[in-house]
């Protein structure tokens, strides 16, 4: 039976109560999933402000936010193979510099290039860094038990920073600039490094300890794949090897929808596509944030379905009650909130990144100790779905003058999404990485 205290915990003739380092490592980690997803979460904010000073298409912009999501996604694998070489501390410190630097430095930009550098490759870099492969990594490193419910903690970081920030760099943009936005975010970059440096480790050996809930003589699996050039070699050879499997096109297709129908679409186009309707930018930025509540819920609630039902199932209904709520989106888009709309908040918020707890346990099941690294390929596949989708909904924008179009395509590829998913093999039934 696990628990959660330490090895050296008491028994009844006393002694003190110690939580395993792993909740520790766990909240540290959490903390920078917030802040990595708030840095994301700020170009939908400036998508208007930037358009009315520099005049630049809202096209031209989500140039920049598509760049950002896509090295956002192919940074992922690479960080994870980083972290194997270097830990989880080092990388996760140097990210967060280079979100601060790439964030504070636009506030000098004066041509679209420029936003496109910074916030685009600086920023993507760094929060591809801190990416889901993260939390697949800390999870695999520091837990046995319980890692469905961590890995949807962890992923619920991600909506709990769209909750903290949104509403807040929407007010700060409206009150004073969008130099402000940026400036804010830098510092929130900054401030969170002490943080990492002080509580984050890299491994339970550093502190004597199996990872939490290891049964007696549990030795950690071993990566299968040792690949040449380090870090990116690492990387490349799992890939290879992964992309032989008819399960990793699977879940890469799936993901890259998931990406493309979240991030691309809805978070990075909802804010603009709610104030064509007349909606105040606060009042949309806020809506998004109620999202990213309900995702906390939903993806948590994720996490504990995954360690008791089968992940291929879960991830099937996830992805058509998704397309199903993208499909009645463009008739709920009014000049404020109603009803309908609170609904559809509630509903797809629970959904957002319900499907990060089950893909990640099929990279496990299929792939075994390689698994960060195969799934932050996955995850690429994810930020280029959403990349592509970010510059393509802003072109329908510009030239229909809407977004209606681009909504239900999405809803589409997320009926295709629940089939692919459905066709994943229950087992291993394809040859693992070697």
């Amino acid at each position: 039976m696990t628990s959660e205290l330490a090895p050296d915990r008491p028994t009844a003739t006393g002694g003190r109560f110690r939580l395993h380092p792993a909740w520790l490592v766990a909240a540290v980690a959490f903390l920078a999933l917030v802040g990595a997803a708030g840095f994301r979460a700020a170009p939908s904010i400036l998508i208007d402000p930037l358009h009315a000073e520099f005049g630049w298409s809202r096209a031209a912009i989500a140039s920049a936010v598509s760049v950002n999501l896509v090295l956002y996604g192919l940074t992922a694998p690479f960080a994870a193979a980083l972290m194997e070489r270097f830990g989880l501390r080092r990388v996760v410190s140097f990210a967060l510099l280079l979100v601060a630097a790439g964030s504070g430095l636009t506030v000098f930009m004066t041509e679209q290039w420029q936003l496109v550098l910074l916030w685009g490759v600086l920023v993507g870099l760094g929060t591809g860094s801190m990416a889901l492969a993260f939390v697949a990594t800390v999870v695999d490193r520091w837990f046995v038990a319980r890692r469905g419910l961590v890995t949807g903690v962890l992923t619920a970081g991600g909506a709990a920073g769209q909750l903290v920030f949104l509403p807040v760099l929407a007010m700060i943009s409206e009150r004073y600039s969008w130099q402000v936005v940026a400036l804010t975010v830098a510092f929130a970059a900054l401030a969170v490094v002490p943080l990492v440096v002080l509580f984050l480790r890299d491994r339970p050996s550093e502190v004597g300890l199996q990872p939490y809930g290891a049964p007696d003589g549990y030795a950690a699996p071993t990566p299968v794949i040792a690949g040449r050039g380090g870090a990116v070699g690492r990387a490349l050879s799992v890939l290879g090897s992964a992309a032989r499997t008819r399960v990793f096109w699977l879940l890469a297709g799936t993901f890259a929808i998931c990406g493309a129908s979240t991030n691309g679409l809805v978070g990075t186009h909802f804010v603009p596509a709610a104030h064509d309707h007349g909606m105040p930018t606060t009042a949309a930025a806020s809506l998004l944030a109620v999202i990213g509540i309900f995702d906390v819920v939903g993806t948590i609630a994720s996490g504990w379905f995954t360690d008791r039902f089968d992940p291929r199932i879960l991830l099937g209904v996830y992805y058509l009650l998704r397309g199903v709520s993208l499909a009645f989106l463009p008739i709920l888009f009014a000049d404020s909130v109603h009803p309908p709309m609170i609904a559809f908040v509630i509903f797809y918020g629970l959904d957002w990144v319900a499907t990060v707890p089950p893909t990640i346990a099929l990279c496990r099941t299929h792939f075994g100790a390689d698994s960060p690294i195969v799934f932050g390929w996955v995850f690429a596949s994810h930020q280029i779905g959403a990349g592509i989708v970010a510059f393509l909904a802003g072109l329908v924008r510009d030239e229909l003058g809407g977004y209606d179009a681009a909504f239900f395509v999405a809803g589409g590829l997320c009926a295709i999404a629940a089939v692919m998913a459905l066709a994943v093999s229950r087992t291993v039934r394809e040859p693992a990485v070697r």
